[in-house]
């Protein structure tokens, strides 16, 4: 588990910007302890734990990258085209078996390995085949031509995967090349996820007129399950802070990190401010990013804890941009900022200097054939419709003051996000 001391996350201004915040995280977080060795078919989406050496070259013997004829490099005709006679054939998967002398050429077929004395791939749509047989070859061919040297992909020995690596469908691809079958990550992050507040209560129970069905907790753990992360659901804790403190000391014997929504403003009715100071060390940030200003970032026995909006479109955003920078740190693997598109804009806004703001927009197609990102047309970080209904968010950096029809702004899809 991560033990991070009490002040780690000391900070006196404000207002913290969104850098800031992400550089903190970056220089205070490292990964949990603990490996597993999984089989590939479960590497997707694990990080790896230590360098993948690769045990064989790619490819592991020189071979044919098309169906054709080989023959060798020193024999490609340079004034006129020239009838060789045809040794032998070689399949994909066969020995290479023929023994052609200077002047023959090998019928070979693409993955096929190379016969001995030969480094060049006539194609097979750049040849004719006369009537006895022989294969009349062109001349102007580059030596070396058509072939795929061993090691051509990945050299013996060298480190074809870094440890911190989050493994993707590629990679997975790349270890079975190997002939591995099993590779060692790191182990899952166990995260506790909860909801404040007697506002909300959970879907299926009884809920009272003046209350509210509770979407984040879902939401984040869907999240986190998609970050690859073990996931503990601590349910819904009322507005008390001795129950909030006592849940909040239980789940940092446990877990690697503490999640929760609600309950972190300055509000009478916010207890998850004093609950963690009761128990652990909270730096209330004020975080320069909208929507989401109210983000708390602290420690509980040695486990973070990172304290999110109640509003869900805010709860997302900060989830995106700061809890999820903080898992991949847990996680062993650095944490790379979401390229942004540049589109066009198709909506005005404006904004306050000195914050970064996220947009709800979708994309449409203009009339010139431009992607344009159109703004959802209500505000609101409770709007839940504003996610579902759009694909993206446009990043309005701190130095931003206005947007305007034309404009080229930085657009962020969701998929990039999650």
């Amino acid at each position: 588990m991560a033990q991070l001391s009490d002040d780690c996350f000391a900070f006196g201004g404000p207002l913290l910007p969104v850098d800031e915040a992400l550089a903190m995280l970056a220089e205070r977080i490292g990964p949990v302890d603990g490996c597993d060795c999984v089989p590939l078919a479960e590497a997707d989406g694990r990080v790896l734990a230590r360098d993948l050496v690769a045990p064989l070259p790619l490819p592991p013997f020189t071979n044919s990258a098309v169906d054709g004829y080989a023959l060798d490099g020193a024999d490609i005709p340079t004034a006129g085209s020239l009838a060789f006679a045809v040794a032998g054939r070689i399949q994909a998967g066969a020995p290479a078996d023929v023994a052609a002398s200077s002047g023959e050429a090998v019928r070979v077929f693409t993955g096929a390995p190379m016969p001995a004395g030969m480094d060049t791939v006539y194609m097979q749509e750049d040849v004719q085949v006369d009537a006895d047989g022989r294969v009349i070859l062109p001349p102007g061919l580059k030596r070396g031509a058509n072939v795929r040297p061993a090691g051509e992909d990945v050299r013996a020995g060298e480190a074809a995967l870094k440890a911190g690596h989050l493994m993707r469908p590629q990679d997975v691809a790349l270890a079975a090349a190997f002939g591995l079958t099993h590779v060692e990550v790191r182990r899952r992050i166990r995260v506790a996820v909860l909801s404040t507040g007697n506002e909300i209560v959970a879907p299926g129970a009884a809920r009272g007129p003046a209350q509210l069905f509770d979407s984040n907790r879902f939401m984040l753990a869907a999240m986190l399950t998609r970050l690859g992360c073990a996931v503990e659901n601590l349910g819904i804790l009322g507005d008390d802070q001795s129950a909030i403190a006592a849940t909040l000391t239980k789940a940092a014997e446990n877990n690697d990190l503490i999640l929760a929504s609600g309950g972190v403003s300055t509000g009478e009715a916010d207890h998850v401010k004093a609950a963690v100071e009761s128990v652990g060390k909270l730096v209330f940030w004020r975080l320069g990013i909208k929507p989401g200003r109210p983000v708390a970032m602290g420690v509980i026995d040695g486990a973070p804890f990172i304290g999110l909006p109640g509003n869900p479109v805010a709860s997302f955003v900060t989830f995106t941009h700061i809890a999820r920078p903080a898992i991949m740190a847990l996680s062993g693997t650095s944490f790379a900022a979401p390229v942004a598109v540049p589109l066009r804009a198709a909506f005005t806004y404006k904004k306050k200097a000195g914050r970064r703001e996220y947009v709800r927009t979708h994309l449409r197609r203009a009339e010139d054939g431009v992607l344009e990102a159109v703004k959802f047309p209500r505000e609101g970080a409770g709007l839940l419709s504003s996610l579902v209904d759009t694909d993206g968010l446009v990043e309005l950096h701190e130095t931003e003051t206005e947007v305007g029809p034309g404009q080229e702004v930085a657009f962020l899809p969701y998929s990039s996000l999650l």
